[in-house]
């Protein structure tokens, strides 16, 4: 029933199964055919368990089954303890998951916040936050008056208790847009 993939045959963002057991996505790789000897498959893969990244090379010949992971929205609800609750659009269902797996998103989702939760044989192992939100500015000091320097900053802290970089002229209170896969400032909402 499994569905393989041959290391010929890797493409970015590919999603199989190595060793029996470690769930492995592409990050990079390379087909390489060198002037003497048989070619080969250079990559980088990404364990989505772990998260933990690592180099090798393949045969083109070598089969891999694939893994199909599941990508659901879903609304992180609250947290109690080490504990986060998202819920399940379509079904209602609450699904817990440790703080472990849901830490780095969570800097930019409030309650309530959209998600998308990955899933590998039902069981869910990481969140996602949307590339773009907007958070309000709970804390920031005020610009100083005069200092005109170009692209100056000040330190300001959003709702979710994430501290990053803001413009001069945003102010407390202010609703602005945050860039998740940087961390950055992008705009006042």
């Amino acid at each position: 029933m499994a569905d393989f993939i041959m290391a010929g045959d890797f493409r970015k963002g590919i999603t199989f199964v190595m060793d029996g057991n470690k769930v492995m996505t592409i990050v990079d790789f390379l087909h390489v055919k060198p002037g003497k000897g048989a070619a080969f498959v250079r990559t980088k893969l990404r364990n989505v368990i772990t998260g933990g990244v690592i180099e090798m090379t393949f045969n083109p010949t070598e089969k891999f089954p694939t893994a199909h992971i599941e990508r659901k929205p879903m609304t992180y609800s609250y947290n109690d303890g080490d504990l986060y609750y998202f819920m399940d659009q379509e079904t209602y269902d609450m699904i817990p998951l440790n703080k472990d797996a849901v830490e780095e998103a969570l800097q930019f989702v409030p309650e309530n916040g959209e998600v998308t939760v990955s899933f590998y044989n039902g069981s869910p192992f990481s969140v996602e936050a949307p590339n773009f939100v907007e958070l309000k500015i709970t804390h920031s000091e005020p610009g100083v008056k005069g200092n005109t320097t170009q692209g100056a900053t000040k330190p300001a802290t959003l709702e979710t208790g994430y501290t990053l970089q803001v413009p001069l002229f945003v102010n407390e209170g202010d609703t602005i847009r945050v860039d998740t896969r940087t961390g950055t400032y992008m705009s006042r909402v």
